[in-house]
């Protein structure tokens, strides 16, 4: 029996493959490609496209343990909830779910909403199931790297109130860790919700101020126009997804993405050190930026 990990060719996927090969656990990488897919050692990939039932079938035969992760796509939710029924089906009692922080409150963010259903999806049937909530990716941030650099500002519209944000990294180690613990039990574990956060509160104006600090000479914070945030996420993303970042960006505006008192020292004991801060990866970027 084997661990099938969905999202395979994606950061976080990725690195929860890595993770797992380097423990030897058995690792299936789910590609719709695995021709060209280069896969770490002891890794096998196999071919499924989670839209094509017949390739999700082949591809869930042998496993016990199913990492799902689904990338966001306007079909997110046919994806996840087919995928999640087919691991029903083949009798798999251990899964671990990537949701999202606070999917249950931010009801008018579609890609937020999607997991939350799924998320009721796991409870309603009672799977065994570790559901994984991660706040905003500091990595998202590196994407904008050499605009903050070259331009002196911060893009981002996060707000004033402030978002927990976690390291990718974080993630996936608290999975592969999740996967691992859930593969190795003897039976199947109860349901559990793990929130993934950061240590610090991020604002706008604070984001700002760490690139500043990083980079030695002054940021400045974008400001909170909405309507100026679609339109540079549109640039890169298709019109659906800007807007449904916009929405979620007006969710940080008025409520935050805050993490539960709790959630840090959960996320201590799990990884058996304190979550990276936001400082550091900032630090990280600019050092990689300047040796490249």
């Amino acid at each position: 029996m084997s661990i099938l990990v969905t999202g395979a060719t994606g950061s976080i996927g990725s690195a929860v493959i890595e993770r797992l090969a380097a423990e030897g656990a058995p690792v299936r990488a789910l590609t719709r490609a695995p021709g060209k897919y280069k896969a770490p050692a002891g890794v096998q990939s196999v071919a499924g496209d989670m839209t094509d039932i017949p390739s999700m079938r082949a591809a869930l035969q042998g496993v016990d343990t199913l990492f799902l992760l689904n990338a966001v796509v306007p079909d997110e939710l046919t994806q996840a909830l087919a995928t999640l029924g087919l691991a029903r089906e083949a009798g798999i009692q251990r899964i671990v779910y990537l949701s999202v922080l606070n999917g249950d409150r931010f009801t008018d963010v579609p890609h937020f909403t999607v997991k939350y259903a799924v998320e009721r999806a796991i409870e309603q049937f009672d799977l065994p199931a570790t559901v994984l909530r991660p706040s905003y990716f500091m990595q998202n941030d590196a994407n904008i790297k050499d605009v903050i650099a070259q331009h002196g500002v911060y893009p981002m519209a996060l707000g004033k109130v402030g978002v927990s944000m976690v390291d990718t990294r974080d993630i996936a180690d608290v999975a592969a860790a999740s996967l691992l613990r859930r593969s190795r039990a003897s039976g199947a574990l109860p349901r559990e919700v793990i929130e993934l956060v950061g240590p610090d509160a991020i604002t706008g104006e604070g984001a700002a101020a760490i690139w500043s600090e990083a980079l030695g000479r002054p940021v400045a914070y974008g400001g909170d126009d909405l309507d100026a945030a679609e339109a540079n996420i549109a640039r890169q993303q298709p019109s659906w997804a800007a807007y449904d970042l916009r929405l979620m960006l007006a969710r940080f505006h008025a409520d935050g993405m805050l993490a539960k008192p709790a959630a840090n020292g959960i996320m201590t004991s799990v990884l058996g050190r304190a979550p990276r801060s936001y400082r550091d990866f900032v630090r990280e970027t600019v050092a990689s930026m300047t040796t490249t």
